[in-house]
């Protein structure tokens, strides 16, 4: 079987490493793969190792060049040598990734439905979508006419947990028979990973944190959707109210920030509420494990997040996690034995709980313990990857 995988880039984050395991998963399988990626990224050569990759070309600045394009748009006739263009490119993509030959094609993700929709797929070609994205990721990500045609396009769907589901059901119309709950996460490798990071020196000597800091952890990339301002409300909030005895040693850190008006913004909030050194931004960067697996309290801060990655870390790190409710799929995992569920944007639900694992050091590892067990029993990586394989022959039988 030969499978066209499409993602839209190779950055370090949830959905992309979730190909990236796949992939590795898929080949073990025997399965010959090509990936097409709309840009590049830090994981491209871990994609490239893998399978062949084809990157989506860049758009040319001009059609003919600066001069020549002003005066074929003077002439009307600018358009008819772009459509030529843009249809010779999507001919040599299509020549390159052996359209014809393929078996099934796999997108991985909605954003890529920007690529999708350019390219000749057979109509005869099963297509099987991934989606990692609910309605805020959609809105930014997607144009309406692309993702409509990818997803009537979609033979089945894959959806990471069921708050997705039920979004493209109930606002895409998308046949529920044709939805299966997958979640991909290579869970011995992650427990390896943690294990590792635990063995090395702790990271946080470098910030000057005391040893026996509390330390609340966020992880997720700095936007609007993660919530980054709110973790910084719930530090002045926690740190407010905290007793006497353990305001000391609490500490906020948030991995995957990094340079920018975001960064710049939360550090003025930061330094107005007077805790310049008690919430720390850390950019993104491969050691996310050595800082979350001594966090002694993970916040969930997403006002989205389908069925996050960093759950996961958090979980099999025995940390537990405090979330939202109505803000993606990491309510159906931590319930209420692995963290605890506030109402959506409740900041003063979340900082009594916060505190309450802060105060009791035998509930937050036993709480985290049992986050961890739930995740190694629910998401066996090989039985995923069974389930996939099965559906892939079914579709191209």
């Amino acid at each position: 079987m030969t499978i066209l995988l499409i993602g839209h880039d190779a950055n370090r984050a949830g959905a992309q490493l979730v190909l990236l395991n796949l992939m590795r998963l898929l080949k073990a399988e025997g399965i010959r793969m090509h990936l097409l990626l709309g840009e590049g990224g830090p994981l491209l050569d871990e994609y490239r190792a893998a399978c062949p990759v084809t990157l989506w070309p860049a758009p040319d600045r001009y059609v003919m060049g600066a001069l020549a394009d002003k005066v074929l748009g003077k002439l009307g006739l600018w358009q008819g040598f772009y459509d030529r263009q843009l249809t010779n490119r999507q001919r040599a993509i299509r020549d390159e990734l052996g359209l014809e030959t393929v078996d099934l094609v796999l997108v991985n993700t909605v954003t890529s439905s920007r690529w999708f929709s350019q390219l000749p797929v057979p109509e005869q070609t099963p297509v099987v979508t991934f989606v990692h994205e609910l309605d805020m990721s959609v809105r930014m990500y997607t144009r309406p006419d692309e993702l409509a045609f990818l997803l009537r396009r979609t033979n089945h769907l894959l959806a990471v947990s069921r708050a997705t589901a039920r979004y493209y059901e109930q606002q895409h119309s998308f046949d529920p028979t044709r939805i299966t709950l997958f979640t991909l996460i290579d869970t011995p490798a992650l427990e390896q990973n943690v294990k590792q990071a635990r063995q090395q020196p702790s990271i946080y000597q470098t910030l000057g944190l005391p040893d026996k800091a509390l330390i609340v952890g966020g992880c997720g990339n700095a936007e609007w959707r993660k919530g980054n301002d709110l973790f910084v409300t719930l530090a002045r909030q926690v740190i407010g109210r905290a007793p006497e005895d353990l305001v000391s040693a609490i500490h906020f850190v948030w991995v995957g920030v990094p340079p920018g008006s975001l960064h710049d913004d939360l550090l003025l909030d930061i330094r107005k509420a007077g805790m310049s050194g008690r919430v720390h931004l850390i950019a993104p960067t491969p050691d996310v494990l050595r800082y979350m697996s001594r966090f002694d309290v993970f916040v969930l801060c997403s006002r989205e997040d389908p069925y996050p990655l960093v759950v996961f870390e958090a979980g099999l790190s025995g940390v537990p996690v405090v979330c939202f409710d109505s803000a993606g799929g990491s309510p159906e995992l931590v319930e209420t034995d692995g963290g605890y569920v506030v109402p959506y944007l409740d900041l003063d639900a979340m900082s009594e709980r916060v505190l309450q694992l802060l105060q009791q050091p035998d509930l937050r590892r036993t709480i985290g313990q049992r986050l961890g067990q739930k995740i190694l029993e629910r998401h066996p990586a090989h039985q995923s990857v069974e389930t996939l394989v099965t559906l892939f022959n079914q579709l191209t039988a």
